[in-house]
């Protein structure tokens, strides 16, 4: 009988156990939103200001998965004091809204899957109402943003997305700041801001949408289509192509007054850019075809940026 009571008791003890061990499941708190996790935690009391004050707060608060490159409060004191702002308030609203929403990708993107390369956020450019892309570089896991901002702390989960906190508030991109984030555009950028050249495409291509000429299609040539010029050209650099001819190429992938995604191209399709015409084409896939017959490859689309919008060519467009 005492073996028996022994046996009886230890059952009792074991359920016991088991159902304190059900009630702490139950009274554990549910895991908080990404939103809740910003206002909660002291690193983003400006991020968490301006998500309430733009009504943001109610977005990242859902069920629809998000990822969300939180700026600290030191890279928001950086973007204020850069921008000439005291405070959050005097920022316009509607400039913050597109600011933070820059910083917002849809569904979850964890730190170890984060490759080099093109995303989209949920911000829209004034530009086309389409969303605007975000460089992403990732090197030996050390991952930054349009060029500029870094990711300091990956993979905080949340119940509807992941936070990854960044030290800078990230840009609303202009086409300079692709040609400056995008190491495959880096001979790009060498041409367009050569100390000789008598036009300052850099400047024109940071001209914001509603002032002249604004917004901009880009033809933009990879490192490689610039190294196969300079062997069809004889040339050992960009330095020994003259002024002139450097000034008119540049023109002829630049397109003013419009931002053409590739849905808008079609066969046959005369496009004016700034140097002449040039002729697109998309049977067999999307090319353009310049005045000298030269048949260039369009290899990536619709890269949006805040002004305009690159297509990634395979070859350099020549003047006639």
């Amino acid at each position: 009988m005492n073996k028996f009571l022994k046996i009886f008791s230890a059952l009792i003890i074991i359920f016991s156990l088991q159902s304190c061990s059900n009630d702490d499941e139950v009274y554990d708190m549910e895991e908080q939103t990404i939103s809740e996790k910003i206002i909660s935690s002291m690193n983003y009391t400006y991020l968490a200001y301006a998500l309430q004050k733009t009504n943001l707060s109610s977005v990242l608060n859902g069920t629809d998965k998000y990822t969300l490159m939180a700026p600290s409060n030191m890279a928001f004191r950086a973007f204020l004091m850069n921008n000439g702002f005291n405070t959050i308030d005097e920022v316009p609203e509607n400039l913050l809204k597109q600011v933070l929403l820059n910083h917002v990708l849809k569904n979850e993107l964890e730190y170890r899957d984060i490759e080099t390369g093109y995303y989209k956020t949920v911000a829209l450019s004034e530009a086309s109402l389409v969303p605007l892309s975000i460089y992403i570089n990732q090197v030996n896991m050390r991952v930054t943003l349009n060029g500029e901002a870094r990711i300091t702390q990956g993979n905080v989960r949340a119940s509807n997305g992941i936070i990854h906190a960044v030290n800078r508030v990230i840009p609303l991109p202009s086409i300079v700041t692709f040609a400056k984030a995008d190491q495959e555009l880096t001979n790009l950028l060498i041409a367009l801001t050569r100390s000789d050249l008598t036009v300052d495409f850099a400047s024109i291509l940071s001209t914001d949408v509603g002032t002249s000429p604004a917004p901009f299609t880009v033809f933009a040539p990879t490192d490689q289509a610039f190294m196969d010029l300079l062997i069809e050209l004889g040339a050992q650099s960009l330095s020994d192509i003259d002024e002139p001819t450097l000034k008119s190429t540049l023109s002829y992938h630049v397109i003013g007054g419009t931002n053409a995604l590739s849905t808008d191209l079609t066969d046959n399709l005369q496009l004016n850019t700034l140097g002449g015409p040039i002729t697109a084409n998309v049977s067999g896939g999307a090319t353009l075809t310049d005045g000298n017959n030269r048949v260039s490859k369009i290899i990536a689309v619709d890269i949006q940026a805040k002004n305009g919008v690159i297509h990634v060519i395979d070859k350099v467009i020549l003047p006639n």
